[in-house]
């Protein structure tokens, strides 16, 4: 019997109003095939585009061996690594280890050795976008407890007024905070995102503000590059501060958990390697006593995946999931997503365990992901 092989890599692309999908499928001379995700929040040409490269390094090769084609493929060219050739290579180990467990007749997890757990906590992420008063902070944390969920993140700051009245924005997210805290409860974790608009100057008054109201994590406060600096806040502070979903491979990852950078890593499956590197990285931090808590703003695939990826490290702590767009993720999928009353409940279908619904998605192949320019540095 002769060992298939990979026929053809093909990737589509939709525009959800404020970020890119880009499912990979990649198809073998067995019939078999399967799906990842390259999901990027920025320039996603480029990203087609080296799909596409890559995929002459591919077709005609043997379908298995997910982690030997990662290793050919990271190393094909010595300008490796960044955020385009690391995204295009991520959809494609995805859709690679998809594809194995498919032939097998299997779930993907039971590649992995098996599931640590069968169901995962879930938090409600980009919620309370946009608010301007605490009551509206106070609705809305109360509408995310009525959903189910037991956690939530949100970004309180304001880029313009963190450099136009600096003062008057540290009063405003304490403000904000308290009436979000009275909202969601005391027994819920509510999480802060920094979206690296905070600095070593800003960022002391900021946690001072936010600590009588018990963040559950802050993320991402400084730009991902200055790891010294996100380190020293760290052990200034009993926060737990979480890092990560910029960060590309274990390589990148290694300087912040050696500096004592964080408490909470969070690789995210379509720009971090796939799952060939992103099980790396959680043991990498597992040897920190580090815990992963998945970055998951994609489509439906890179939910699906980053499920599977929970199930199957030791160190998971919680799943992201964009409740905003939750109605569109599964219309964008062959089976709902399988989250209820906050949990994901680890499916048992072969593979990721579903089919991107692509016809469900035919009125978003044109346009580009709106462009949010700041002037000056990113942090105030």
């Amino acid at each position: 019997m002769s060992t298939p092989t990979i026929t053809r890599i093909e990737s589509f692309r939709f525009c959800i109003g404020w970020v890119n999908w880009v499912f990979v499928r990649i198809e073998a001379s067995d019939g078999c095939y399967g799906w990842g995700e390259a999901s990027l929040h920025g320039p996603i040409r480029p990203v087609l585009a080296a799909i596409d490269d890559y995929a002459t390094h591919l077709v005609g090769q043997e379908a298995t061996g997910a982690e030997r084609h990662w290793h050919r493929l990271y190393n094909a060219w010595r300008w490796r690594g960044g955020a385009v050739y690391m995204s295009a290579l991520s959809g494609i180990d995805i859709a690679l280890w998809d594809m194995e467990a498919r032939r097998l007749g299997v779930p993907l997890h039971r590649l992995f050795g098996g599931p640590h757990r069968t169901s995962m906590r879930a938090y409600a992420s980009h919620w309370l976008q946009g608010i301007e008063t605490p009551q509206q902070a106070f609705d809305g944390a109360r509408e995310i407890r009525r959903r189910g969920f037991s956690a939530f993140k949100w970004c309180p700051f304001q880029h313009d007024l963190l450099r136009n009245d600096p003062v008057g924005s540290v009063s405003r997210v304490g403000e904000l905070m308290a009436a979000a805290r009275e909202g969601a409860g005391q027994d819920a974790e509510i999480f802060i995102e920094c979206a690296e608009l905070l600095s070593p100057r800003s960022a002391p008054a900021m946690l001072e503000a936010l600590r009588p109201h018990r963040p559950g994590w802050i993320e991402e406060p400084f730009p991902f590059e200055n790891a010294k600096a996100i380190a020293q806040l760290q052990q200034s502070t009993d926060i737990p501060v979480a890092v990560g979903e910029r960060l590309l491979s274990r390589y990148e990852f290694r300087e912040l958990l050696e500096l004592g950078g964080c408490r909470i890593v969070q690789p995210d499956l379509m720009h971090g390697g796939g799952f060939t590197e992103l099980r790396r990285i959680a043991a990498l931090a597992e040897t920190y006593q580090v815990s992963v808590a998945p970055h998951n703003p994609g489509g439906p695939l890179c939910t699906a995946a980053s499920i599977q990826l929970a199930a199957s490290i030791p160190n998971f702590l919680i799943l992201e999931q964009i409740e905003p767009d939750r109605v569109l993720r599964n219309q964008a999928s062959s089976v709902p997503s399988p989250l209820a009353d906050g949990i994901f409940t680890l499916p048992d279908g072969v593979g990721l365990g579903l089919e991107p619904n692509l016809e469900a998605l035919a009125d978003y192949t044109e346009g580009d992901q709106p462009r949010k320019e700041r002037t000056g540095s990113l942090f105030y």
